[in-house]
């Protein structure tokens, strides 16, 4: 989208973006009525002070600060974001609502392994980590073992988290992006926590990987079916084909 491309290379067009962007979330946030589903065991590990990470797909971004607001408190939370300029306007609007930025993504090289100690270093502080584990950019609700990694390594649970909403417009983007209307009712959704062992083969991570992606995707079409919504189906071989090719822009993106 040309218009796209002019406003992020101009600094006061992305911070303008930024502020609309923000307002908007807030907008859907008050105007609408939402409800909470399986948020005791997350607020109650809070609680007791045992950080976990959040997973959820990239198509459900948008209200994920405000669920953040209501579950969690005062317990700092950290979201895994690109370093590059896509990224960064993203960090700057969940920065309106008081979410921290870890820079980069799990994948391989040194800019995943810097990522990787970030994120357990925020969570042995006692903090939380999101992340979209099908980011940056696909393939659609498939997840990468980046999230199962990251639990391995620092020891804590991952909880699967979605939102579904009445009235919403389903981008044309590669990861259906879910564009909510105002005046709409709502839900937060919180699945079962998923735990990985540190002593897990290959495997094992496998399995673990796939048991997140299966999780994921049954919390999110089980609430969009409950408000008669068009069921969103994760990418299909043709697109994880186009996926794995090669891309100049390789970068990172929430992961």
């Amino acid at each position: 989208m040309k218009w796209y491309k002019g406003i992020i290379k101009s600094p006061l067009a992305r911070a303008s973006l930024c502020n609309l962007a923000a307002f908007y979330i807030r907008l859907i946030r008050y105007s609408g009525r939402w409800r909470q589903n399986g948020t005791d065991l997350p607020r109650q590990m809070l609680e007791n002070g045992q950080p976990f990470i959040v997973a959820f797909w990239h198509q459900r971004l948008l209200m994920m600060p405000y669920t953040w607001k209501i579950v969690g408190g005062d317990t700092p939370f950290n979201m895994l974001i690109s370093s590059h300029r896509d990224g960064e306007i993203i960090s700057r609007i969940i920065g309106h609502f008081g979410i921290s930025t870890i820079a980069g993504s799990t994948g391989k090289g040194k800019g995943g392994a810097n990522a990787l100690r970030s994120i357990v270093k925020s969570l042995k502080a006692g903090e939380v980590v999101g992340m979209t584990p099908d980011g940056p950019r696909g393939p659609r609700m498939r997840a990468s073992g980046g999230v199962i990694t990251a639990a391995r390594m620092s020891g804590v649970p991952i909880f699967p988290l979605t939102f579904s909403i009445t009235s919403r417009r389903v981008m044309r983007s590669w990861d259906r992006f879910i564009l909510p209307f105002p005046f709409s009712s709502g839900s937060f959704s919180w699945g079962d926590p998923i735990y990985v062992g540190k002593d897990l083969d290959a495997a094992g991570l496998e399995e673990k990987r796939q048991e997140l992606e299966d999780k994921l995707i049954s919390l999110t079409q089980k609430y969009d079916r409950e408000y008669g919504l068009d069921i969103i189906e994760p990418a299909g071989l043709d697109e994880i084909a186009k996926q794995k090719r090669p891309r100049r822009d390789a970068g990172d993106a929430t992961q």
